[in-house]
Parts: C-alpha cells; sequence; structure tokens
C-alpha cells in the first residue's frame, strides 16, 4: 500500500485532500506555486477557511505534512494533480495550462511507475489528451494514471471524503488497481469505472445536474414574480406527499464548481452543443442581475432616486451554508456593477468575509446592527446562521430601512413588516405594509 503521497495544487481541492490524507496517517507533500499559501501552510494556517482542516494542519505539519514548491524528487508513491483548471471570461473556454504544467512538473520529479490520479475537473479526454502525453514523454510506457474526481461540498470536506463512493478511472487494469488500492487506504466505498473518460465525465455530471436543478426552482420564482406569487408556497405544495423528483427553492448558485464545470461540459460536448446545461447557467447568472435591478427599482420607488441611497449587503461569501469564506462565484461581484451605475454606496457584512475583502469588492463594512440603521434598504444574499439568528423587530432603530430583500427568506418576514418595513424576497414582491414607518428614511439626507 502506498505511504508517501505528492499532492500538486494546494488550492481548496488538494488542500482538504492533504488533510485527510494526512489525519489516515498518509505522508503527504503539497507542491503550490504560491509564496503566500506556502508560508501560510508553512505555519500551520491554511489560506482557505474549511472546518477541521486547520486543526490537522496544526498538529501534522512539518510531522506527516510537508509543503514546498515541488515534490521532492523520486520520493512519492502517488502524486495528486489538483491544480486550478479555469474557464476563460470571454470565451467560456476551460483553460488546461495549469493542467499540462502540472503532468510536467510530476513526470519531472517522479519515479516511472509513480501512481497519478488527477483530480481536477476537466473536459472529457483531458487526462488521456493532456496529461497522458507529458507522462509518456519522460517515462515512455511506464505510466500508471487514473482519473478520481473530488465531489466533496464546502463546510463537509473532511467528512465526504471519507463517507462519500470515490470514483476511479483508470487507464488501463494495472492503473485502474493501483488507483482501488490507493483511495482504499482513504474512502469507504469506491466504484471502479471504465476508464478514465467515464471518470471525468461523473463529476461534471454531479455539478451540471445540480445547476440544473437549482435553475428551475429559480425558473418558478421569476414566474411567480410576474404574477404575485409566493415561489416557496408553490414549491412546498408541488413538494407536499408527491412521490416525483422534489422541486429546488430558489437561490443564488455560485462557488467555484456550479459557476465554471457547465462551460467544461459544454466545452466537452464539442461541436453538438448540449441543449439544457448552456440554459441552466445563462439563467442563474442571470438572477443576481435581476435581484440587483429589482433591489434597485424598489429604491427609486421608496427614495424617489436610486442615487446617493444605501444599501446594506449581508452575505458576500457565494453561500452562508455550511459557512464558508469562498467568493469564488459570488453573486455579489455581478451585483455590485449595477449597483454601481445606480449612483447606491454598499454597506458590506459577512461572518466569514474580511473587511479587506468587502472593501475589495468596492464595498464599505459595517457592523450587523448599524446595517439595520443605517441603511435605506438591506439586501441579505446568503444564509448564514447569524442572519437567521437576527430578531426582529429589535434589530431597527428609530431610523428604519424601506425594505429588506431576504434572498433566502430567513428572517420572520411577518415581524418585519408589522414593524412598518416592506419585506421581500426571490420572486417575492408583496406591497409596501400599510402600516407607516416610524420616522423619516435613513437615507433622505443623503438622495435629498
Amino acid at each position: 500500500m502506498p505511504t508517501k503521497i505528492g499532492v500538486v495544487g494546494l488550492g481548496y481541492v488538494g488542500l482538504t485532500l492533504t488533510a485527510a490524507l494526512a489525519d489516515k496517517g498518509f505522508t503527504v507533500y503539497g507542491a503550490d506555486v504560491s509564496p503566500a499559501v506556502l508560508a501560510s501552510l508553512s505555519r500551520g494556517r491554511p489560506h482557505i477557511f474549511e472546518p477541521g482542516v486547520e486543526d490537522v494542519f496544526a498538529a501534522r505539519i512539518g510531522r506527516n505534512i510537508h509543503v514546498d514548491t515541488e515534490l521532492p524528487r523520486d520520493t512519492v508513491d502517488v502524486a495528486v494533480i489538483s491544480v486550478s483548471t479555469p474557464v476563460d471570461d470571454v470565451t467560456r473556454r476551460p483553460n488546461l495550462a495549469n493542467l499540462a504544467a502540472a503532468a510536467r512538473a510530476v513526470a519531472a520529479t517522479c519515479r516511472p511507475d509513480t501512481l497519478v490520479v488527477v483530480r481536477s475537473t476537466v473536459p472529457v479526454g483531458a487526462s488521456r489528451r493532456v496529461v497522458l502525453p507529458e507522462l509518456r514523454a519522460a517515462w515512455g510506457d511506464r505510466v500508471r494514471l487514473v482519473m478520481a474526481p473530488e465531489r466533496t461540498i464546502q463546510g463537509q470536506a473532511l467528512r465526504e471524503l471519507v463517507e462519500l463512493p470515490q470514483v476511479v478511472g483508470g487507464l488501463d487494469a494495472e492503473s485502474l488497481a493501483a488507483g482501488v488500492a490507493f483511495f482504499e487506504g482513504l474512502a469507504q466505498q469506491i466504484v471502479p469505472v471504465s476508464g478514465l473518460e467515464t471518470a471525468e465525465l461523473v463529476k461534471l455530471s454531479n455539478n451540471c445536474h445540480t445547476d440544473l436543478i437549482y435553475s428551475f426552482g429559480n425558473e418558478i420564482a421569476l414566474i411567480a414574480e410576474r404574477h404575485g406569487l409566493d415561489p416557496l408556497e408553490v414549491i412546498r405544495a408541488t413538494n407536499l406527499d408527491y412521490p416525483r423528483p422534489d422541486l429546488a427553492k430558489p437561490g443564488y448558485v455560485g462557488g467555484g464548481c456550479l459557476s465554471k464545470d457547465p462551460y467544461i461540459m459544454i466545452d466537452s460536448a464539442g461541436e453538438r452543443r448540449p441543449f439544457l446545461v448552456g440554459k441552466a447557467r445563462q439563467l442563474n447568472e442571470y438572477l443576481p442581475i435581476h435581484v440587483a435591478e429589482t433591489v434597485v427599482r424598489l429604491l427609486t420607488e421608496a427614495r424617489g432616486s436610486s442615487l446617493g441611497t444605501r444599501l446594506a449587503v449581508l452575505g458576500w461569501a457565494y453561500k452562508g451554508w455550511p459557512p464558508t469564506d469562498d467568493m469564488r462565484g459570488t453573486p455579489i461581484a455581478t451585483m455590485m456593477r449595477v449597483f454601481s451605475a445606480a449612483g447606491v454606496t454598499v454597506l458590506g457584512h459577512d461572518p466569514m468575509v474580511t473587511d479587506d475583502v468587502i472593501r475589495q469588492y468596492g464595498g464599505e463594512p459595517v457592523g450587523l446592527d448599524k446595517a439595520f440603521t443605517d441603511a435605506d434598504a438591506v439586501l441579505i444574499i446568503n444564509d448564514h446562521p447569524a442572519y437567521r439568528a437576527v430578531r426582529i423587530p429589535e434589530v431597527f432603530g428609530a431610523v428604519r430601512p424601506a425594505f429588506v430583500y431576504d434572498s433566502w427568506r430567513v428572517l420572520d418576514g411577518d415581524a418585519v413588516t408589522a414593524a412598518g418595513v416592506r419585506y421581500a424576497g426571490l420572486g417575492y414582491l408583496p406591497p409596501a405594509p400599510a402600516v407607516a414607518s416610524v420616522s423619516a428614511p435613513a437615507g433622505a439626507e443623503a438622495s435629498a
């Protein structure tokens, strides 16, 4: 059984795998090109938040976790490639330069017959087309290669790396057997599949299906909004004791995987483009724009103009539960362009995101208490437990926002309305309450 593992690329996928393997007793050598990442990890401080990872690194760095710019020469039994495969912002084509570079680095530092595991998300055929030639150029026919996709959810990665079935596809029977033997030391269940390409498509299928089912919930929300209906009521009634697949609730769909993997799936399809994948992604990318434009319209209706108004935005990470500080695919990135064009000043709060990051995205950091008292309106983007715990009407001061747009409906909407504040959400736009606000609008002076 292999005992020394190399992990090339210490982003989210490589970092969590390193921690999980080290916790199982493997000796793990991590390699990354970022000096900042290496400096932080060498102090036992992960640069990415994931429950449990910091504890593992603090206890094991320098013992059975080692990090450097490259793998130690002729040392590891298994080399895992977990580098990023970004999608171009303009062409939407995947960039596989990191994948090719990682394969070359493995070929240069590892022995022939080292088991190479592709963990990065790639187009169907990329392991064979991009990684294999780099290995064969250095090792000839002495190549053992498998594709074993990462499928964890942020916030539960260390548990899921052990409990989720691990799919493994090999270049040949020898590679597959070596891959199965390796992952048996980590995961409880192994699912061997017929080849590299099957394993690649498994990962894309998982994430694109998730993107698709979420998009249908968002479609329902947009239709409900046009008819003045409550999409959550529609979805609850649709799902109740009905023996068919449940509808998903509406919500933003972001993160490092769901925001790019559909484009990798589209690329995999070649000239015959998929019917559904692109449309689902298009809808999910439109939702933050729609919400931002709706918020600007509501601000204009309430204050006479959006120019000079103050909007408190709660939740800047792409999701709130399980908590994360990940800004990849966050809705606020798209929304800020709309708010800036409308002359809206954005106040920002997120329990997981630093003030510097909020400023980087164009916001002004604010405390949670001030968000409800110093703004013309409040927009809740994610469902972090801190927002679920907000007590209405205690958070309101003498000066109250014109409305609260609660994307995930985590607040007590009836209590918000009873306090004289309009309450709205995704696909849910009931009229403003008849009860007048107890004082002048928070942004009256700013927008006068």
